[in-house]
C-alpha cells in the first residue's frame, strides 16, 4: 500500500512486542505514514501509548483511554502531548475541536460502538478524516482450528481477543454514516496465512507474557542477532498490499 517506508516497522515492533503482534502492527504502521493528519490529532483508544510511540514521529495531541493501567504505561512512551482517562462515549472536548482522529484496533473491542462513533463525530471538525482498523468478516472465518473445532474454537477466540465486531465495510459504513461520518474508502489486509501466524502466537507466545510479568518488558534482548529469526519468519507475511480475502480492514472516513 505505502512504497515508501521511513522505518523498519517490522524490526521496531519485533523487538518490543510478542511477535504475532508485532506483525500486525508493524502493517498498520506503515498506512500511517502518507496520510494527513493535521492537528489538533485525536487517539480513540490509545492504550498503553507504545503503538503512537513507534509510528508517528511526532507527539500526537491527545490520547484517551477509559482504562487507568493504560494511562500509566503510556506515560512512560511519552507519545502525547495529553491524555484523558475517559469513556469514548462521553468525552471532555468541546465540539468541532480536533482536525484528525484515529482509532488503531480498538473499535471491534468497543460493546457500545455507536454511541463512541457519534462522540468521536462530535469532537472532529467538519471535514477532519478519521482513521481506523478493525477485524472483519473473514477474520474468525480463516482460523486454522476453526476448521477441526468449528463455532466453539470460534467463540473461544474472539472472548480471548475480546472481539464484540468483525464486519463488512457495508456494515462500518451504515454506523459511520449514522455517526456524522461520510466513507470514503476502505481496503482489507493481512492475508489468512499471516492471521495464522498471529492464531497461533497467542500460543507459542507466552514466554513473551513471562519475560513481561518478571521484567516488564515483553522482549528480554532486544537485539537483532537474538530476533534475527523471529523477524525473518514473520517479514515474509508483513504485506502491505490489498488483498481482496484479507482479515483486517483499514478505513477512511471524514467527518461531514
Amino acid at each position: 500500500m505505502n512504497e515508501r517506508a521511513s522505518k523498519d516497522f517490522v524490526f521496531l515492533q519485533v523487538s518490543s512486542l510478542p511477535y504475532f503482534r508485532a506483525l500486525l502492527r508493524a502493517v498498520e504502521s506503515e498506512y500511517y505514514q502518507d496520510l494527513p493528519l493535521p492537528s489538533p490529532i485525536y487517539d480513540v483508544g490509545c492504550g498503553d501509548g507504545h503503538f503512537a510511540s513507534l509510528t508517528f514521529d511526532k507527539k500526537l495531541d491527545v490520547g484517551l483511554d477509559p482504562w487507568r493501567f493504560s494511562m500509566k504505561e503510556a506515560k512512560k512512551y511519552n507519545a502525547y502531548k495529553s491524555l484523558v482517562e475517559a469513556d469514548g462515549a462521553q468525552t471532555p472536548f468541546p465540539s468541532n475541536h480536533f482536525a484528525s482522529g484515529l482509532s488503531n484496533s480498538v473499535l471491534e473491542h468497543i460493546p457500545h460502538i455507536d454511541a463512541v462513533l457519534k462522540e468521536t463525530a462530535r469532537v472532529l471538525k467538519p471535514g477532519a478524516p478519521f482513521y481506523f482498523c478493525v477485524p472483519n468478516a473473514n477474520h474468525f472465518r480463516e482460523l486454522s482450528l476453526r476448521k477441526i473445532f468449528g463455532k466453539p474454537y470460534e467463540m473461544w477466540f474472539r472472548k480471548i481477543q475480546r472481539v464484540h465486531h468483525s464486519d463488512h465495510p457495508d456494515v462500518w459504513e451504515q454506523r459511520l454514516d449514522h455517526a456524522g461520518f461520510k466513507l470514503e474508502k476502505w481496503w482489507h489486509y493481512f492475508s489468512p496465512s499471516a492471521l495464522r501466524v498471529l492464531e497461533w502466537g497467542h500460543y507459542f507466545g507466552l514466554p513473551s507474557l513471562v519475560a513481561k510479568a518478571l521484567t516488564g518488558n515483553w522482549i528480554i534482548s532486544p537485539t537483532k542477532w537474538n530476533l534475527a529469526l523471529t523477524e525473518k519468519y514473520i517479514r515474509k507475511y508483513a504485506s502491505t498490499e490489498p488483498i481482496e480475502n484479507g482479515t483486517y480492514t483499514f478505513y477512511i472516513a471524514r467527518k461531514k
